[in-house]
């Protein structure tokens, strides 16, 4: 006669906002960053629509202070210890967002809205979303064993603080809107604005394998 089957352990009950439970010191920092490059779009829309220097400029300081978020992230997890896969990726996302998105808004904002400006800066993001993809997927291989990546493949996507900063000293000139620095150039049927290049530039430079960057 066969003994009679252990009762089945009820799985535990799942606990509401575990998510946010979850979370560490270090996450707060990423979603710091990833508020400042939100305010920055929203910024760079307001200037759009009132053509106040103000909004422009505050939106342009969101992107160095999105990157102080950025930097005391990687510090804090590393003094804490407390490296996870939610916040790798949460730091990705917020990237994305403050050094992606927030700054093409800004050139939009800027007067680079062409057809051939539109498509560069939709290079720009994309390059940006696929090196943070990339990084994420081979920083295990990159570190060899170690705690942290010894260099980038690619530019890293903060770099493009330098480009908010280009505009920002544009706008602060004057020379934004109608008289943005390049001019314009009738390419086909389109306008390219010259100083959207740089953004091609920047999205090529982070997309590149055999860049490499030492990491400190």
């Amino acid at each position: 006669m066969s003994s009679p089957r252990p009762a089945a352990t009820p799985a535990p009950a799942r606990r509401h906002f575990s998510m946010i439970r979850g979370f560490h010191l270090a996450d707060a920092f990423t979603l710091g960053n990833a508020a400042c490059g939100v305010g920055g779009v929203f910024l760079a829309m307001a200037y759009v629509g009132s053509q106040s220097l103000n909004f422009f400029l505050w939106a342009a300081a969101l992107a160095p202070a999105a990157f102080i978020f950025d930097v005391f992230d990687g510090r804090v997890a590393r003094w804490r210890q407390t490296h996870s896969a939610l916040g790798r990726e949460l730091d990705s996302l917020a990237d994305v967002i403050s050094f992606g998105v927030a700054p093409a808004a800004l050139a939009f904002a800027a007067g680079l809205n062409g057809v051939w400006d539109c498509l560069i800066l939709i290079y720009f993001v994309c390059c940006g979303v696929s090196r943070l993809a990339r990084y994420n997927v081979t920083a295990e291989a990159l570190s060899e064993g170690a705690d942290k990546v010894k260099y980038f493949e690619g530019t890293p996507i903060p770099t493009s603080v330098v480009l908010v900063g280009v505009l920002a000293w544009a706008a602060w000139q004057g020379h934004v809107g109608t008289a943005v620095w390049g001019g314009s150039w009738q390419l086909g049927p389109w306008v390219l604005h010259p100083l959207t290049l740089m953004f091609a530039l920047s999205g090529t430079l982070m997309i590149s394998k055999t860049l490499r960057i030492p990491k400190f």
